[in-house]
């Protein structure tokens, strides 16, 4: 076992180069995400829980409930402190979002690449967006459709604010 662990350690230095790439708490990371979404499946055949068959409406809300949920908790002001442990405040990127630089190493790092990422914290939300819609998806669907009407409604406030500009730069 140590000559296995020596090769995997010698790897990750391979890999990472002069970077801090924390793999074993990326890969801990993968193996909770794992964990969690087979809890899920287990629950769900324990209990006897038909699996969702969505529509393409279900797919657009979770879409877009997923991509404001995971900007909210990614890059939203209001959401810093559950962020803060693992980042450090740089600035701000625009309009309600924070730029935050992840600091720490191994576990700290990869939770704060997590957290700081939407994209990475994309998957996550739909993840449990999915298994609220097996076990409770009346209140997945409201959660849902009240997450895509603010994701519609942000985007019609960039809208708004660029026919703004373009109507100042034209006079």
């Amino acid at each position: 076992m140590n000559s296995l662990h020596k090769r995997l350690h010698r790897e990750a230095r391979a890999y990472s180069g002069d970077d801090d790439r924390p793999l074993a708490s990326y890969a801990g990371l993968m193996g909770l995400y794992a964990t969690a979404t087979a809890t899920v499946a287990a629950a769900a055949r324990a209990t006897g829980r038909a699996l969702p068959d969505p529509t393409p409406w279900d797919v657009t809300l979770t879409a877009l409930a997923t991509h404001q949920l995971s900007r909210l908790i990614a890059k939203d002001p209001v959401t810093s402190p559950l962020r803060a442990p693992f980042t450090r405040f740089e600035g701000t990127t625009g309009p309600a979002e924070l730029a935050e630089d992840v600091r720490g190493t191994g576990a700290r790092k990869a939770v704060g690449e997590l957290v700081t990422c939407p994209f990475c914290t994309g998957l996550w939300v739909a993840t449990a967006c999915t298994a609220g819609s097996i076990f409770a998806p009346h209140a997945t669907r409201l959660l849902t459709a009240t997450l895509a009407a603010l994701a519609a409604a942000d985007f019609l406030h960039f809208a708004h604010t660029a026919a703004q500009h373009a109507a100042d730069d034209a006079s």
